[in-house]
């Protein structure tokens, strides 16, 4: 039973339903269920709900043009759709974000609930 943790820029739209997935570097399995919170380990924890894996989908982010799901490349409205889905404005800013805190190449996970 997996603990996920969101960054405070992600909290609220996840803990509204807005947010809906994530993308995580270790895979789920369809059926787990997730326990959603914000800022474990301080004590500023705050639980936003609980939830349970409906799909799970390879995702490679090579470089700052590029996003693999499931080994298919997406393109223009796909990828800015995936943006908006993970909580970001806009696709660049997504890959900002992945650039920054785990480098590219990125290899992971998309996990919906």
């Amino acid at each position: 039973m997996p603990a996920l943790n969101f960054q405070k820029q992600f909290a609220d739209k996840v803990e509204k339903g807005e947010k809906r997935q994530t993308i995580r570097k270790r895979p789920f399995q369809i059926g787990d269920k997730l326990y959603l919170y914000t800022g474990q380990r301080t004590k500023q924890c705050r639980k936003l709900g609980e939830s349970v894996v409906k799909e799970s989908y390879s995702i490679v982010i090579p470089n700052e043009d590029e996003i693999y799901f499931d080994d298919c490349i997406l393109i223009g409205i796909e990828k800015e759709q995936l943006a908006r889905d993970d909580g970001f404005e806009c696709v660049a800013d997504m890959i900002d974000w992945f650039k920054k805190t785990h480098g590219l190449p990125f290899v992971g996970y998309l996990i919906i609930w």
